[in-house]
């Protein structure tokens, strides 16, 4: 196919991610790390939130949505193209990743492959939630998990944040979680989320965003959060495990490790 001998380039990765206007950082430190890890190959950027492309835009930063990027990456002349999700859960935002990279396969001649979500597979999801809690967990102490959740309770990948939201109550006596959208939010569960705090006797308690990036929901609903708390309970947010001034869980290192296992694991499956 004449068409064909324009994809002159080997592989591309392309991450797929929401974007933050306050810690886009994160995703320029994470996009130097995937070059440093898979040497040789091109690596890009796409940002879901249209909010943050604009914010980016404003400051002179071109950044396009997935379905630009794939266009551009296409137009390049890549032959293999791995999309990585850059999603803590398989829930909405990984759901539209997989549309827009099957759609785009129905008429383009790459080979494109995407990977899972973060928080996808049992063993490595456990094991980060594990050292996640060990290195956060303080003595006397408890631990409220603020997940921010999906808005309707049909869509794919709930499992996966059920099951976190479990195991987090499960390995710690004095661990808590709630949501921001998604089932049992704050907002409709606070009170009694305190009367139980109380009756197991906590005093302390540390607000942990369970947030890929810092944005919006850090600066607003977290601190609010903490502010109500507050007045119960000598209450914080978790201090960063990191240079940044915020918690960030893209910082963590079990986090990263299990970014770039999908990313080997669909390069390994492109076959060449």
């Amino acid at each position: 196919m004449k068409r064909y001998r324009h994809h002159n380039k080997d592989k591309a990765i392309v991450l797929a991610c929401f974007g933050s206007v306050i810690e886009q950082q994160m995703y320029l430190d994470l996009k130097a790390e995937v070059e440093s890890r898979f040497e040789g190959i091109d690596v890009f950027l796409s940002f879901s939130s249209r909010m943050v492309l604009k914010d980016l835009h404003r400051r002179g930063m071109a950044y396009k949505n997935l379905t630009q990027t794939l266009a551009d990456v296409d137009m390049l002349g890549y032959r293999h193209i791995v999309v990585a999700s850059i999603n803590l859960f398989p829930t909405d935002e990984h759901e539209l990743l997989i549309r827009t990279v099957k759609g785009f396969k129905m008429f383009s001649l790459a080979n494109l492959r995407y990977t899972k979500a973060i928080i996808n597979k049992t063993k490595e999801s456990s094991l980060a939630l594990k050292a996640l809690d060990e290195a956060i967990t303080q003595p006397n102490q408890a631990n409220l998990y603020v997940i921010h959740g999906v808005p309707v309770l049909d869509l794919p990948g709930l499992h996966s944040v059920s099951y976190t939201e479990q195991f987090l109550r499960m390995i710690g006596k004095y661990n808590y979680t709630c949501s921001l959208e998604g089932a049992f939010p704050y907002y409709s569960i606070k009170e009694s989320l305190i009367t139980q705090m109380k009756a197991d006797g906590i005093t302390a308690v540390q607000i942990v965003p369970m947030l890929l990036v810092s944005g919006n929901h850090y600066r607003k609903d977290m601190v609010e959060i903490t502010e109500e708390l507050s007045e119960h309970f000598e209450a914080k947010i978790v201090p960063s495990q990191s240079r940044s001034e915020r918690f960030n869980l893209i910082e963590l290192e079990d986090i990263r490790a299990i970014i770039m296992q999908n990313i080997q694991e669909e390069i390994t499956k492109l076959g060449c």
